[in-house]
């Protein structure tokens, strides 16, 4: 189902837990509502949406990728840049990584580990400060 974007600061800068088996509802209308908004949105987490689990999402054009827990264990090649947010109004000057490495689990809860570079390993790193509480 999709959801309505949250604008809460104050629900948004609070932490998310983790994310397990009994949250396949929040990935489905994570999912719902990325599609519903792709045309100004490549990435949500899930508190954008009302849940405050530990879950992101996003299509970069090659098909929704769901990562449930992530955790970026490696980052390289520091760089300042600046987003929006559908969560935010207007722009934000932010501290990036041109290449990330994660550990995740996918939508059927097996653990993965990916590599990422340039806009995917960006959007990546700015859904998951909305998992931190982080307000860009």
């Amino acid at each position: 189902m999709e959801r309505k974007i949250v604008r809460d600061i104050a629900f948004l800068s609070k932490k998310s837990t983790l994310a397990g088996k009994d949250d396949a509802g929040a990935v489905q209308d994570l999912k719902d509502t990325l599609a519903a908004n792709a045309e100004r949105c490549v990435g949500m987490a899930a508190n954008m949406i009302g849940f405050s689990k530990r879950i992101i999402i996003f299509d970069e054009g090659e098909g929704q990728t769901v990562m449930i827990n992530p955790v970026i264990t490696k980052r390289s090649g520091k760089y300042e840049t600046e987003e929006g947010c559908l969560s935010l109004i207007g722009v934000r000057k932010t501290v990036r990584y041109k290449a990330i490495e994660v550990r995740y689990l996918d939508e059927s809860l097996k653990p993965q580990k990916g590599s990422f570079t340039g806009f995917t390993a960006q959007i990546i790193q700015h859904e998951c400060d909305h998992l931190e509480g982080r307000i860009i």
